[in-house]
């Protein structure tokens, strides 16, 4: 994902920014999705690309229209459980099932909510902070839903 310094930016820049972000994103599902051979982890794959195209559609409309609304309106982060830190990062190999799956596009979705919350963070006082800091909201969003997969699945029972 993209290293970015906190620093503000226009509005246009900052959204151009965030669909930047998030058509690499997608790119990396894609790719992903284009090597594996397990169903079950192309399906999982599949909808995390799936959701970084409507992510960017949306902001792509909000160059449009000049404003961003709609479902990156979430006022709060949802708290997730950091899987991240427990699972390995690694390039995904043709024979990953869907604990492969699972643990790759979680490393995804956590760089881009780093992303979104040091973009929010460089533009502190601005109005790009919140537009930052919604979609980043939406992205742990996205976070929380495959950990929870993940937990249901790979995690035993205390």
């Amino acid at each position: 994902m993209s290293e970015q310094s906190p620093a503000c930016y226009t509005f246009e820049a900052a959204i151009e920014m965030a669909v930047k972000m998030e058509d690499e994103g997608f790119r990396h599902y894609l790719q992903a999705m284009r090597k594996v051979k397990d169903k079950h982890a192309k399906e999982i794959l599949k909808e995390a690309a799936l959701d970084e195209l409507e992510h960017k559609k949306e902001l792509e409309k909000a160059l449009v229209e000049g404003t961003i609304e709609g479902s990156h309106s979430l006022e709060r982060p949802v708290p997730t459980m950091n899987l991240d830190y427990l699972l390995k990062t690694e390039e995904l190999k043709p024979d990953a099932g869907v604990r492969e799956a699972l643990a790759y596009a979680i490393h995804l979705e956590k760089g881009s909510l780093d992303f979104y919350r040091r973009m929010a963070q460089g533009c502190a006082g601005a109005p790009m902070a919140g537009i930052f800091e919604r979609i980043g909201n939406d992205e742990s969003r996205h976070l929380k839903a495959l950990e929870d997969l993940y937990e249901e699945h790979f995690l035993p029972e205390n």
